[in-house]
């Protein structure tokens, strides 16, 4: 049985491309991946904010690759960012990563994060069968 998403009744419809709920049945395995950041393979913080958030995103999609998941198997995702005008560029670069996937989703504007260059973190948990 597959992850079922939903947006029950008696809640508002979702604001964005996200499901209110995610319900994983029973026998799937969890995975937490945890918070990406604009950060590029050789360990170089990307400056334009666009593209640091096109890298958390693009280093997220490489942690589920590396499990074995892709983007419809993400759960619940979190997305942090440093400055509320970033949110139209993070819609669309979302939309670039995830495709169709929509899973349950928070987005929550923060003070900063680890380190002073990063504008954005992304985590997620996704599930797979068996």
């Amino acid at each position: 049985m597959p992850i079922r998403f939903s947006n029950p009744d008696g809640a508002p419809k979702p604001v964005g491309r996200y499901h209110h709920a995610a319900e994983v049945p029973a026998g799937m395995r969890l995975i937490e991946i945890s918070g990406q950041v604009g950060v590029r393979l050789d360990g170089t913080v990307v400056d334009d904010p666009g593209e640091q958030i096109a890298q958390a995103f693009a280093n997220m999609v490489a942690v589920l690759k590396g499990v074995g998941a892709t983007p419809k198997d993400i759960v619940k995702m979190t997305v942090f960012l440093t400055d509320a005008a970033l949110i139209p560029v993070m819609r669309e670069k979302r939309l670039a990563a995830l495709g169709e996937a929509l899973p349950a989703s928070t987005l929550l504007i923060v003070a900063g994060l680890a380190a002073p260059a990063y504008k954005v973190e992304v985590e997620c948990t996704a599930a797979l069968a068996g």
